[in-house]
């Protein structure tokens, strides 16, 4: 059996078994390489999730509960987000007017929840049906482990360690059985079959779009109106086409929220000098400042060259 090192930078490296296929007929060892979860954002779970690289591209969360289950037991492990579910929401394809919505969001009120509950469900309804009944990763893919608590995610880093010594590394997808459909054939079938979804469906996917595009291009033009209202460092509101109160297009709101945004720059950076007699004032100080400098400078010089000139050599 081949052999690796138990770490790998600030990996540690977690060997698996993957047993014989019939496309493959022989055992091999797979690494993954596993460290503390360090985003650039920190999360308040951070401390006890793990981050994982090189998955194998048929993980599944059922795969890797059974995997964690054999280094440190039953009831350590929480749940799993893959590379490709952080970067694809269940949301809808993005729409451009509800980019402005979106990007205001943070500063309005927590909506009530059985708002948020119902835009969830028209969220939700507007997705077409999924034509895959197992994903596939790509090769190298991530993912972030939640477990129960801090210690348990030391744990699963001695446990690692262990296996180094012991040799004995964790089967891959051990206890799955059919808890998670196949691959192969059977699998490429159900796509097949899949992707022919009965009408009925596709339209009810499609009106509930409709709904949610609705809903998002009214919250564009109030935030656009929102924004079109905000006067500017003078003091005026400037009157788009159609008036102030108008609906704006996609182009127009968001020119405006970049504008207000560069006004917020700006007092942001002018807030220290208000006033122009203040801005005039800090100049003449750091003017004074290097005169006072200077003058320092050229005493010393001055004072070295008179002891230099004093200086009588030996005979």
């Amino acid at each position: 059996m081949p052999s690796c090192p138990p770490t790998l930078g600030d990996f540690s490296v977690l060997p698996i078994s993957i047993p014989p296929l019939p496309s493959f007929p022989r055992a091999v060892v797979h690494y993954i390489y596993v460290r503390r979860n360090a985003p650039k954002i920190p999360t308040a779970n951070d401390s006890r999730s793990l981050f994982l690289t090189n998955v194998p591209v048929d993980s599944t969360e059922r795969h890797l509960r059974g995997l964690f289950a054999a280094l440190v037991g039953t009831g350590r492990f929480e749940g799993v987000r893959f590379e490709d579910e952080r970067k694809n929401t269940n949301s809808p394809p993005a729409i451009q007017p509800a980019e402005v919505a979106r990007l205001l969001a943070q500063n309005k009120k927590r909506k009530r929840e059985e708002e948020d509950s119902e835009r969830a469900k028209e969220d939700a309804a507007a997705q077409l049906p999924k034509t895959w009944t197992r994903p596939l990763r790509g090769s190298g893919s991530t993912a972030i482990v939640l477990l129960a608590d801090d210690k348990s995610a030391e744990q699963v880093l001695k446990a690692i360690a262990k296996l180094h010594k012991s040799k004995k590394y964790p089967t891959w997808g051990e206890n799955v059985g059919d808890n998670v459909p196949r691959l192969g054939s059977t699998w490429l079938k159900a796509h097949n079959r899949l992707s022919y979804p009965d009408k009925d469906v596709l339209q009810s996917a499609l009106d509930a779009f409709s709904v949610v595009f609705a809903r998002r291009e009214r919250e564009a033009i109030e935030t656009a109106k929102r924004l079109r209202s905000q006067p500017d460092e003078d003091g005026f509101v400037t009157v788009t086409r159609g008036g102030r109160n108008a609906p704006a297009r996609s182009s127009e709101a968001e020119e405006a929220r970049k504008k207000m945004l560069e006004r917020a720059e700006k007092k942001k950076e002018e807030l220290t000098d208000f006033y122009r007699f203040q801005h005039r004032e800090r100049k003449k100080e750091e003017q004074a400042e290097l005169l006072q400098r200077f003058e320092e400078d050229r005493q010393k010089l001055v004072s070295m060259r008179q002891q230099r000139g004093k200086f009588v050599p030996e005979a």
